[in-house]
């Protein structure tokens, strides 16, 4: 018995069907889990070097990101870049902020950056942010489909303790009910200190439900200037969808040559707002109307669209357009990329413009529908594609003094004092009636129009203050001079021009 055991036994050893594919599968299995690692350890790498940054972890970085094919931010910061996040702020918390932004994309991006502001005057713990989705655009887009939630959160946690939600015992689900206001339009600190810091001692949450505009341009401590800045210029950073495909629009125009953004605003909701119907027929006038009729927050109706227009409050047509760049000295060889919604009246209303500069393009011309279409009545990430052209551009040019105009023209003065051309529309429509009545010949509009915006076109000046009527004065997100000037004073640096050349 015990033989034959032993026969069965040396039999079964022998046979070597079962362990060769054991073997196999065995060094398959420990192949795969290698490479995990290999790439696992790669990536963090690449991580490591866009978070610290020092020179030898830098080049590592570049190198895999050219072996592995994993991009590097193309327009990230230099000092985030080379900044570690710091360690957090250690404060007392007095309540917690929760604030609803309203508004397009940089109405809300300006107002986050008072928000927190606000948050570190006060002591507060911040909520993340929510964005307007019951605006004219109805966008349903939250914080962290526009912005890098964890990024904004690190970056700033050495000044304003973040949370992304408010804890639980504060919900209406838990019978806590929250004190919900507007504060004050244009307030400084004194402010929020003395009458809304009380409120947190009595109510422990407040929500803002209008945030657009609740912080003064001026008479701010340098060290919350300095703050709003740093949160829009280095906290405020795309997700990383926006940011891929940005980089690949700007990536697409830089090697077609140098890049003229022209922010048109010639919209729809803009023209029926502004009640501007220049070049529009009595159809698509009375079209307007009614629009603007529709809408009870829009509260001026009745508008005389010429009288605005001599005054400069509209925004230039296509057609102004083509003329006032072929005046400055912009010719057919010139790529323009249109950062805008839809113009009023389609392709009919751009064919001058088209027909002065042929080399015109947009996001839906450069980008496949499949690229574009998680982005689709997303209006603020579409906003974000085009803010980020604009601010990488060679030449930024808005026809309207708009948030994104103001926002990108502050961006543009940070990054050096880019060329940014604001246009006199009240100049301008003077000149363009003289010269379409054939009181003004080309030459003379032309040196006319030139003449009109050599010191227009981004250098270094003041902000303008006028602290009776704060709407009048220049925007702080426009020229933020505390941000990159000696004190307040950028004197020293007006012998700085880019206005010399066209391109």
């Amino acid at each position: 018995m015990e033989d034959r055991s032993e026969s069965i036994q040396v039999r079964c050893d022998k046979l070597p069907g079962p362990v060769i594919p054991r073997t196999r599968l065995q060094v398959s299995f420990v192949r795969i889990c290698f490479s995990i690692l290999v790439w696992t350890f790669l990536i963090q790498i690449v991580a490591f070097g866009k978070l610290w940054h020092p020179h030898f972890i830098s080049n590592i970085a570049n190198r895999i990101s050219q072996v592995t094919g994993i991009p590097l931010s193309l327009h990230v910061d230099e000092s985030i870049q080379s900044t570690p996040f710091l360690p957090a702020r250690n404060y007392s918390s007095n309540g917690y902020l929760r604030v609803s932004c309203n508004g397009g994309l940089n109405q809300m991006r300006a107002a986050i950056c008072d928000m927190v502001t606000v948050a570190r005057l006060l002591n507060l713990t911040l909520v993340v942010p929510e964005l307007d989705k019951a605006s004219f655009w109805a966008d349903p887009s939250n914080f962290d489909d526009v912005f890098n939630v964890s990024h904004f959160i690190e970056s700033l946690r050495d000044e304003v303790h973040i949370i992304r939600r408010l804890p639980k015992k504060f919900n209406r689900k838990h019978g806590f009910t929250q004190f919900a206001m507007p504060p004050v339009s244009w307030s400084n600190e004194k402010y929020y200190l003395k009458q809304i810091l009380p409120l947190f001692k009595k109510h422990k949450v407040l929500h803002f439900n209008k945030t657009d505009a609740r912080l003064a341009n001026n008479g701010i401590p340098l060290y919350l200037q300095k703050l709003r800045c740093r949160v829009n210029f280095q906290a405020l950073k795309f997700s990383p969808q926006i940011e891929t495909l940005g980089s690949k629009l700007i990536r697409l125009l830089q090697e077609k040559g140098p890049i003229v953004v022209l922010h048109l605003r010639y919209e729809m909701d803009m023209l029926a707002f502004s009640g501007c119907t220049h070049g529009c027929t009595k159809e698509e006038a009375d079209e307007l109307k009614r629009m603007r009729y529709a809408f009870p927050w829009w509260r001026e109706k009745e508008i005389s669209s010429e009288k605005r227009r001599s005054q400069g409050l509209c925004p230039l047509t296509p057609e102004e357009t083509a003329l006032t760049l072929q005046a400055m000295g912009f010719n057919k060889e010139t790529q323009i990329y249109i950062a805008a919604g839809e113009v009023y009246g389609s392709e009919r209303r751009l064919a001058a413009l088209r027909a002065a500069f042929p080399l015109i393009v947009k996001k839906e011309t450069l980008l496949s529908p499949e690229e574009l279409h998680l982005f689709r009545n997303h209006s603020s990430q579409m906003a974000a594609l085009d803010f980020m052209v604009s601010i990488a551009s060679n030449t930024f040019i808005p026809t309207y003094d708009g948030n994104m105009a103001r926002l990108v023209e502050g961006h543009r003065r940070y990054l050096g004092f880019k060329r940014t051309i604001t246009l006199d529309r009240k100049k301008l429509v003077e000149l363009l009636d003289m010269h379409q009545n054939g009181t003004l010949p080309w030459d003379a509009f032309a040196a006319a129009v030139r003449s009109a915006h050599e010191q227009r076109q981004g250098q270094p000046m003041q902000r303008r203050v006028n602290p009776d009527k704060p709407k009048e004065e220049h925007y702080f997100y426009a020229n933020p001079h505390e941000c990159f000037c000696e004190g307040t004073n950028c004197n020293s640096s007006l012998s700085h021009s880019n206005s010399s050349q066209v391109l």
